[in-house]
């Protein structure tokens, strides 16, 4: 497969969109499966798809994010939305999602190698990358570890008031 890595642009958000959602499925649905149920309606009154689609078009707009694609061919495969985070040289791995009919052929590896150039050619000297601990998010940890993150372990309660 010929895969390039270029610079987001607002033609491409209906296409990025269209495969977040398509890849989270999944991990919300294991999410959904995790969570109080309570708590998920409170996160989700609409439905997860809702919120998402709203996260992606913030991220992709957002002036503090930088923001790749994926393509092969004319179509757009996967995205990496990046934070940096100046105060204190760290860099973020905000948002990264890959087309599930191209999921296992290293393109979520590739965008997050990519986006770790690009953090430290701007002076990052760490970063970060947070994720579920459900099994939805298996496939993201394993990416994680793939090229090097080491897991901190967080623990993150809710509760529905």
């Amino acid at each position: 497969m010929e895969m390039q890595i270029e610079p987001y642009n607002p033609y491409h958000l209906d296409a990025v969109i269209r495969l977040s959602l398509r890849a989270w499925t999944p991990v919300f649905d294991s999410i959904q499966k995790a969570m109080n149920a309570d708590v998920y309606r409170a996160f989700y009154p609409e439905h997860w798809r809702v919120s998402q689609q709203k996260a992606v078009e913030d991220v992709c707009a957002a002036e503090d994010t930088n923001v790749w694609v994926a393509t092969n061919a004319d179509s757009i495969v996967g995205f990496v939305a990046v934070k940096l985070h100046s105060e204190d040289n760290m860099g973020e791995i905000y948002m990264v999602a890959v087309d599930p009919d191209f999921q296992g052929q290293g393109i979520g590896s590739a965008l997050i190698e990519f986006a770790l150039l690009r953090m430290k050619d701007a002076g990052m000297s760490i970063v970060m990358v947070e994720t579920g601990g459900d099994p939805g998010h298996a496939p993201a940890r394993h990416t994680y570890e793939k090229v090097g993150f080491d897991l901190f372990p967080v623990a993150r309660y809710f509760k529905k008031l």
